[in-house]
């Protein structure tokens, strides 16, 4: 009867523990104030990531493809002007000509009429803004993910140097105690050299911590911008939901990735009606104002005013062609929308799986360390004593050792694993994380741009967008 009581409490005491883990109450102690955050070092990423500076500049340039487009609907006018030299030589006459003349043109042409070509253009190129909105989105959800990986491992590795430092001084202990019992004859020459076969060994186990943690610092620089001094404890995680149903719903709404591939679809649609539209008439108008004028400044000047209506009867069927590529662009387009929302709630899974199981293994390595724990008093008392060897401690330490590591290890994932369901749901951005610091704003730039202003004032503002980026 109390085995069974006590294997149900040891179950409901887990099943609090990964309620607690999954909505991100379970963290690593707390360090010295004064140390930098996990919040500083997420600001530190976001503000000094390359990656993110790139694909900021991409969105740009797709922001610049609707003023294209839009463009090309308004009235061209084109300044033209030629100069022409000519020298003539008659065979059987001594007369020789020279004729200078020229001409300046202007021309302006607008389209009356495309079939709606034009505003389908326009409408493709919006759609593939939206699509890069989100990308980036996504972008800005790998840069934090890797920052938050980068200062856990950081402070992973700093944590199992210090485990190792205590071991290879506890070792020392029982290598001195050794060499005093072997002086006095308690033990023997063999207990001395296992006590320092295991020092080398704990020693060799600090060197390779401490590479490891150099190792972190080089990622913590890359993924943050510099390197850390010290490093705070780790605040909770801004995790809400209480079922990966919930956290899937979320993420089918609102993950970037699923942001973009609809936005992307949408504009297939769109190409496929743009490809129709090719079969069908353009309507053109014309306008010119042209003056000749020859080397005596003589001249005559003439306007022309004319409407013209295109439509291709026979292109050896690049048009048919084209709108047979749309429909297949389209089924891809359709079919990647599909397998984005596959890919993403197997993320989902997958983070509340990990974030399930590193609560499981710090259930374990609690009671693990507990029970090594005590084992170790008990052997080293025992030793004490006279009826256990110096092998038999170092076991018993070793095996302590590895249950404090395993602990801190499974802290780690846990923590990493909350974060990656965050980012999985879409939501591990700068605004959802409360960071409080100036962020990008996509619909600045397109605003300034999308009508495709070509005027001074329009100019300024963008110069000032271009500034407040650090452009």
């Amino acid at each position: 009867m109390r085995l069974t009581e006590g294997r149900y409490r040891m179950r409901v005491k887990m099943q609090n523990l990964l309620k607690a883990v999954v909505l991100g109450t379970v963290s690593f102690a707390p360090g010295a104030s004064g140390a930098e955050s996990l919040t500083d070092a997420l600001i530190s990423a976001y503000r000094n990531s390359h990656l993110l500076e790139q694909n900021q500049a991409v969105l740009r340039a797709a922001d610049e493809d609707v003023a294209t487009a839009v463009g090309t609907l308004r009235p061209v006018i084109n300044f033209v002007t030629k100069l022409a030299y000519s020298h003539n030589e008659f065979t059987f006459s001594p007369a020789n000509t020279d004729t200078t003349n020229g001409t300046m043109s202007l021309v302006a042409s607008v389209t009356l009429f495309d079939s709606g070509r034009g505003a389908a253009s326009v409408a493709i190129k919006n759609e593939l803004v939206f699509a890069a909105q989100a990308a980036l989105v996504n972008i800005e959800q790998q840069v934090l993910l890797d920052a938050v990986s980068a200062y856990v491992n950081l402070k992973l590795q700093i944590e199992l140097v210090a485990a190792q430092e205590s071991n290879v001084r506890l070792i020392s202990q029982d290598l001195k105690a050794a060499r005093d019992k072997f002086d006095v004859g308690e033990v023997t020459k063999t207990d001395v050299a296992l006590a320092e076969a295991q020092l080398a060994s704990a020693n060799a186990s600090l060197a390779s911590a401490q590479g490891n943690a150099n190792v972190a610092r080089e990622r913590y620089n890359a993924a943050i911008g510099h390197y850390p001094n010290q490093l705070s404890g780790l605040p909770r995680t801004p995790i809400t939901v209480k079922t990966v149903a919930e956290a899937r719903a979320i993420a089918l709404r609102s993950h970037p990735t699923v942001v973009e591939a609809q936005h992307q679809a949408k504009a297939a649609d769109l190409g496929l009606e743009l490809s129709r539209l090719q079969f069908q008439p353009k309507i053109n108008a014309t306008s010119s104002l042209t003056e000749n004028f020859d080397k005596n400044g003589l001249g005559t000047a003439n306007g022309s005013l004319g409407v013209e209506i295109d439509q291709t009867i026979y292109a050896g069927g690049q048009l048919s062609s084209g709108f047979r590529k749309s429909i297949a662009s389209l089924a891809q387009a359709h079919a990647a929308q599909l397998q984005t929302g596959v890919i993403v709630t197997e993320a989902v899974g997958k983070a509340w799986s990990n974030i399930l199981v590193a609560g499981a293994s710090i259930t374990a390595n609690t009671e693990q360390i507990r029970a090594a724990q005590a084992a170790y008093d008990g052997v080293k008392q025992e030793a004490d004593l006279g009826s256990r060897t110096t092998l038999d401690v170092l076991n018993a330490e070793q095996t302590l050792l590895t249950a404090k590591a395993s602990s801190l290890q499974a802290q780690a994932n846990l923590y990493v694993s909350q974060y990656s369901l965050l980012s999985a749901m879409g939501l591990l951005t700068a605004d959802h994380l409360h960071l409080g610091i100036p962020t990008f704003d996509p619909q600045a730039y397109y605003n300034a741009v999308k009508n495709a202003p070509a005027t001074s004032t329009r100019g300024a503002k963008l110069d000032r967008i271009l500034k407040t980026l650090g452009k």
